[in-house]
């Protein structure tokens, strides 16, 4: 295909997501997170109605044809860097997608793959390249499985609403721990998708200000005479989410997450690597988070726990294991979180427990212990104790664009045939159509190790070790 047709293809496929916006460019920027990088010459095209509107065959593509040269591989490499998605807040809709996974063992077939699979592997041996049966996935990409650690933004949100660093860091203890149990789904250990590099995720979520806990503050003054008293607020406090792979070797996800109006937000970078260990598969979640609120001047940095899937032969399960902690150094405050593991003989599973110190002082202010996808119990420093029942705690569905208006890279439109097949139990054809994705990202990486071109992110900037969002709160405040 000559270049320059290849270049108008994906120029359309990125466009054809994108709605054309009545509004001004100043009105418009309030009302979406990204698109800030330089416009392609098509996008202006789009917008001035030179280019057809969508159509169900443009809808439908997924991904265009990969280049064949070295050259066109750093154009477009160059090209889906300067491409950041618009996401339009009236073109989100509730997510009404259930992909509650079947809890039932493994059949008999898949039985004899998995057991030639574990004769090829050795303990220990890192998993990062191993290609695993299509029938373990779940109907998800990594990315959205972060996002659903945010399936109640209620309690996410609360924590700036303490009134001193020890409720704060209290508040986020408590969201912490009932975090996890909505990140999975199913009590069946599935694997979600491992995400293509360049892959995104965006939501958000409407959370309604009655359900998040109000800073204690003085009464509003009364309106001069005269005037008309200010509008009433918006009922719903919104939270904006979004994720992005920005490395293939070593595999790295981050996500942002932001409320404008509660003056926070979150910047997370997770290497995953997994490991085999003779009938279980361990996961080990590499790398940091900080939770920053701007009201208070305060960063909370954050580690996240290990996952294992055991009985890969039998009735696979997960459960997450290992010690995390949480640190804000402005107030001395800190949290350790341990998540143990069920012993060889006897013992429960899903176990937790938490502590909250004052390190200045060496005083214990909360002590925490039960399940993390079942009871937690809390118990302060005053002798009061709280009971959160994670199964019973509301969950607040995210908002999310329908596949026809997500953009060729966004996780469920490049991920949705192979869902649908595996929704139908067609396991073969996901297996293609997995393939097909996993077989052109390595085309695309050896061409860009051939035309030496280093792969640049949309949403992330790296900074030593880590990754950060290209426009966070906290520069603006």
């Amino acid at each position: 295909m000559p270049m320059h047709l290849y270049l108008k293809q994906v120029l359309d496929c990125f466009c054809c997501c994108c709605c054309c916006c009545p509004k001004s460019g100043a009105s418009c920027s309030k009302s979406f997170l990204g698109w800030h990088g330089p416009k392609s010459h098509s996008t202006e095209q789009l917008k001035n109605g030179a280019l057809s509107s969508l159509t169900v065959a443009s809808a439908n593509l997924t991904w265009p044809g990969v280049p064949s040269k070295p050259q066109e591989a750093q154009t477009i490499s160059s090209l889906l860097c300067s491409t950041r998605d618009l996401i339009l807040v009236e073109d989100e809709v509730t997510d009404t997608e259930d992909n509650e996974e079947e809890d039932i063992g493994v059949l008999e077939d898949q039985r004899s793959v998995i057991l030639h699979l574990i004769s090829q592997l050795k303990l220990g041996m890192d998993l990062t390249r191993v290609v695993l049966p299509t029938f373990i996935l779940e109907k998800r990409s990594l990315l959205e499985m972060y996002a659903n650690f945010l399936a109640h933004p209620d309690l996410f949100l609360t924590v700036s609403s303490g009134s001193t660093p020890e409720e704060r860091i209290i508040y986020f203890v408590e969201y912490y721990l009932t975090a996890f149990h909505e990140g999975r789904k199913g009590a069946v250990a599935k694997k979600p998708y491992n995400p293509i590099i360049g892959e995104t995720f965006h939501c958000s979520w409407d959370v309604p200000k009655d359900k998040v806990k109000q800073t204690r503050t003085n009464s509003p003054s009364p309106s001069p005479k005269g005037k008309a008293p200010p509008p009433p607020p918006p009922e719903n406090y919104k939270l904006r989410f979004v994720a992005e792979q920005v490395s293939h070797h070593p595999p790295v996800s981050c996500f942002y997450c932001e409320c404008k109006e509660k003056k926070m937000c979150a910047n997370v970078h997770v290497w995953t690597k997994s490991k085999f260990m003779g009938m279980s598969i361990g996961v080990s979640m590499v790398g940091e988070g900080i939770l920053y609120l701007l009201e208070h001047g305060e960063e909370y940095v954050f580690t996240l726990p290990c996952a294992y899937a055991r009985s890969i032969l039998t009735v696979p399960w997960v459960e997450l294991g290992g010690k995390v902690s949480i640190l804000c150094a402005k107030s001395g405050y800190s949290a350790t979180v341990t998540f143990h593991t069920k012993p060889f003989y006897g013992g429960k599973v899903h176990r937790v427990t938490a502590e909250v110190k004052h390190n200045p002082t060496n005083t214990i202010v909360c002590k925490a212990q039960g399940e993390w996808n079942g009871t937690l119990e809390f118990t302060y420093s005053n002798g009061e104790t709280k009971i959160i029942d994670t199964t019973k705690l509301p969950i607040i569905r995210k908002k999310i664009r329908p596949i026809a208006k997500q953009g060729p890279f966004e996780s469920r439109h490049l991920w949705q045939h192979v869902t649908n097949a595996l929704r139908e139990g067609n396991i073969s054809a996901a297996t293609d159509h997995k393939q097909l994705l996993e077989e052109r990202q390595r085309v695309e990486e050896r061409q860009r190790a051939i035309s030496n071109t280093v792969w640049k992110p949309k949403y992330f900037i790296k900074e030593d070790e880590g990754w950060i969002y290209f426009d966070p709160l906290w520069k603006a405040h």
